[in-house]
């Protein structure tokens, strides 16, 4: 297995790894923009992060195998529908579980929700309607007016971690989506300890977290479309943070390599797709 092909500082105190769970494509720009982000991170803030790219569709057997659990932080990118659903929550779930930093963005905020409902909250029927426009019980509807290109300001809950990861009480963010929770599931997912600590100025939700978890942050919004790639979004500074924290409080050894496809460069996007 070959490392990630970017370029790295000739010192640094500490590599983590992190899981980019996602159906890879060069049409969706948050995927081309990734690589960038992360030589960024490296040569900006020192944070270095090996990334390894694993499919949706491959995700549920790393989960069972334990391979995503090696993993020092976990990410789930937007691009849906996805290849596999289960395998998007496999990855949401192993994280939450085994106390992974975690980020998801738009679809990855999505799924969040979606798999916090149905373990955490004992609605095993809840579902996405991206994926299931027919099911009777809709926990991810379609958005009233679509966020596609949209950009609004989001308010953070103070002391909340999106606050403390953004740095700020309010932020501008960018969007490309077209489904977000339905308001009628939000008082189970509170109840059972999930933190919904962003809105937008009409107060709908925009990021959630759970409480008492190493890094668990959510966002419908996608921080990785931020300016021009150059200069990391602080959430993604957040993530990176947390995912060398865990690397560094490692008892053992490092892991065995990860069935996974080492992040490099992606093609020049040829077309646009939805990335919801």
């Amino acid at each position: 297995m070959t490392t990630a092909q970017t370029a790295r500082p000739a010192q640094t105190a500490q590599t983590a790894r992190i899981a980019l769970v996602g159906d890879r494509s060069p049409h969706v720009k948050s995927h081309t923009r990734i690589p960038h982000l992360l030589d960024a991170l490296a040569h900006r803030d020192g944070l270095v992060l090996d990334a390894y790219w694993i499919p949706t569709g491959e995700a549920e057997a790393e989960a069972a195998a334990g391979t995503l659990a090696r993993f020092d932080a976990v990410w789930v990118l937007p691009g849906s529908p996805y290849a596999s659903e289960a395998g998007a929550l496999a990855a949401v779930r192993v994280a939450r579980e085994e106390g992974i930093p975690f980020l998801g963005t738009c679809g990855g905020f999505q799924h969040a929700l979606l798999e916090y409902a149905r373990t955490v909250c004992g609605l095993p029927d809840a579902a996405h309607a991206e994926n299931d426009p027919e099911a009777a019980d809709l926990l991810i509807a379609p958005l009233a007016c679509s966020l596609v290109g949209h950009e609004g300001l989001v308010r953070a809950e103070p002391g909340s971690l999106a606050e403390s990861a953004l740095g700020a009480e309010r932020s501008m963010e960018r969007y490309h989506c077209n489904y977000g929770p339905s308001a009628r599931h939000l008082p189970a997912l509170t109840a059972h300890g999930l933190r919904l600590s962003g809105h937008d100025e009409d107060g709908q939700v925009r990021i959630a977290e759970l409480p008492g978890h190493p890094f668990f942050l959510a966002t419908l919004f996608q921080p990785e479309l931020q300016g021009d790639g150059t200069r990391p979004h602080p959430i993604l500074r957040a993530l990176a943070s947390a995912a060398v924290a865990h690397a560094a409080g490692r008892a053992d050894g490092p892991p065995a390599e990860p069935a996974a496809t080492p992040a490099e460069p992606a093609a020049t996007p040829a077309g646009s797709r939805s990335a919801g």
